[in-house]
C-alpha cells in the first residue's frame, strides 16, 4: 500500500507518542480532527494503526509487506475458485482432447454417473494417449486418467496459499475443489496456477 506523506507522518507522531488521542495528531500537524479523520481510518483499516476508544492510537509494527502478507494468508479458495471443466469417464480420448482445446485448460476432471470425481486427465495424459493411436475415439479416458485417490485435492474454505503450495508441491496446473457426499467427492469447483496469479496481481494493484 502506498501511503500519503501525511500518512507517514502520522505514523512517525504515533510511533513516538503512542497512545496518542487523534485531537494531539491534529494539533502536531496543525490540522483539524475533521481533516485528519480520512487518513486515521485508512491507517486503521490497513492495518498500520490500533485504535482503542478512550485510549489513543497505537503503532502495530508491522510493515505494508507483513499486512499484505496477512491479507493473503486470510483468502479462502470459495473467494477465487472458477468453473470446473468435467467430462464422464465413457467419453472418449478424442472427446476429452476437443473439450480441452474448446474450454481452453490444462486439466479436465473426470466424474461418474453420479457427479463423483474420479480422476484427472492433464495435457499430458492425452498427449501420451494419442501419439501413434489411431482410434481415440475407441478409447474411453478412464483408461488413461490418474485415478482418485491419487488426486490432489482442496475444499471450498481451504486457504488459497495452502490450494498455491499443493500446486507448487505436485507440479500441476489445477486442482479440483471438492465437497463430501453421499456419492463420494463432488467436485463444485477448480483452482489453477493462473486463478492464483490474477488473485495475487488483483491483490497488489488494490494495495497501490
Amino acid at each position: 500500500m502506498e501511503l500519503s506523506n501525511r500518512q507517514e507522518q502520522i505514523i512517525e507522531i504515533v510511533k513516538e507518542n503512542g497512545p496518542i488521542t487523534g485531537e494531539h495528531i491534529a494539533e502536531r500537524l496543525h490540522l483539524t480532527r475533521a481533516t485528519l479523520r480520512p487518513d486515521l481510518a485508512i491507517l486503521t483499516m490497513a492495518g498500520f494503526l490500533e485504535a482503542r476508544p478512550r485510549v489513543g492510537y497505537f503503532y502495530t509494527g508491522k510493515t505494508g509487506t507483513e499486512l499484505l502478507t496477512e491479507k493473503i494468508k486470510q483468502f479462502k479458495v470459495h473467494e477465487y475458485q472458477s468453473v470446473p471443466i468435467v467430462v464422464k469417464e465413457e467419453a472418449s480420448v478424442y472427446d476429452a482432447i476437443s473439450t480441452m482445446f474448446l474450454e481452453d485448460v490444462g486439466t479436465l476432471f473426470v466424474v461418474n454417473a453420479q457427479a463423483g470425481l474420479t480422476g484427472v486427465l492433464s495435457r499430458k495424459d492425452l498427449l501420451r494417449a494419442s501419439i501413434g493411436n489411431q482410434e481415440l475415439d475407441a478409447i474411453p479416458v478412464h483408461i488413461i486418467m490418474s485415478r482418485m485417490p491419487n488426486i490432489t485435492i482442496c475444499y471450498r474454505d481451504d486457504l488459497i496459499i495452502d490450494a498455491a503450495k499443493k500446486l507448487i508441491n505436485n507440479q500441476i496446473d489445477g486442482l479440483p475443489v471438492v465437497k463430501e457426499t453421499d456419492n463420494g467427492k463432488e467436485i463444485v469447483g477448480r483452482i489453477t496456477k493462473t486463478t492464483i496469479t490474477k488473485a495475487f496481481v488483483e491483490l497488489i494493484m488494490d494495495e497501490h
